[in-house]
């Protein structure tokens, strides 16, 4: 025996030795059910958070001697890998971006829309003539303000400056924007993927071991350890 039992409008359900069924109204009880949007769907995709963004660290010692120009590797056991990268004091002046002085060119990937901090493990050298061996300029690919508009690319007059202090030594330097008063904006990018950064020498016999990029963990605070662990 089966039993027809009403529970929706347009819904039967069947009782019967069997089990249960569910029955709808047929082709004249509505309208079909809207098919599936692939546009929409796509959008959702494209729309959907990117994972939490990484610390981005790159040593010196990783990369190849083709990234140098008029920088070298200097020994130092202290360094991750044994290596910094420096640049000979002469005591001479060196001229901001867009000039080509001696610099350092590396990629790293990036999220886009993240607010990123940069800091450089710096090695102040011993100040010589017009040198006081304190200062790397920095310039990224694919940089944007809080506005969307483009700053900080290479080979522009757009750039931020790492300035350690006069005491000779290690110490982990932000990059900032230098004038009138000193100022730490976030760094943003256009798109995630790879992006150029380009370190130049400020001063000559200025060192350094690490460069980092922080999301996260070093956005407001410096980093205190002195290697910075991938």
């Amino acid at each position: 025996m089966t039993r027809r039992i009403p529970i929706l409008a347009g819904l039967t359900l069947l009782l019967g030795s069997h089990g249960l069924a569910l029955l709808g109204r047929g082709k004249d009880s509505g309208p079909p059910p809207a098919p599936v949007n692939s546009a929409v769907i796509a959008e959702t995709q494209l729309n959907k958070p990117e994972g939490s963004p990484r610390e981005v660290i790159v040593y010196a010692s990783d990369l190849p001697k083709s990234a140098l120009s008029e920088f070298d590797f200097w020994i130092d056991p202290a360094s991750p890998g044994g290596k910094l990268i420096g640049t000979p004091n002469t005591g001479g002046q060196l001229d901001p971006p867009p000039e080509n002085d001696p610099h350092v060119i590396f990629k790293v990937e990036v999220q886009r829309g993240i607010p990123y901090r940069c800091w450089i493990h710096m090695k102040v050298g011993a100040p010589k003539g017009k040198s006081q061996a304190n200062k790397l300029w920095v310039q990224f690919s694919d940089a944007v303000d809080k506005d969307n508009k483009e700053v900080f690319k290479p080979d522009t007059g757009s750039y931020l400056t790492a300035h350690g202090p006069a005491q000779e030594g290690w110490t982990w330097v932000a990059c900032g924007l230098a004038g009138p008063t000193w100022s730490e904006p976030p760094i943003y990018f256009r798109t995630s993927g790879a992006v150029t950064v380009r370190l130049q020498a400020g001063m000559e016999g200025v060192g350094f071991d690490q460069f980092l990029l922080s999301p996260a963990r070093y956005l407001e605070k410096s980093p205190y350890e002195a290697i910075v662990k991938k």
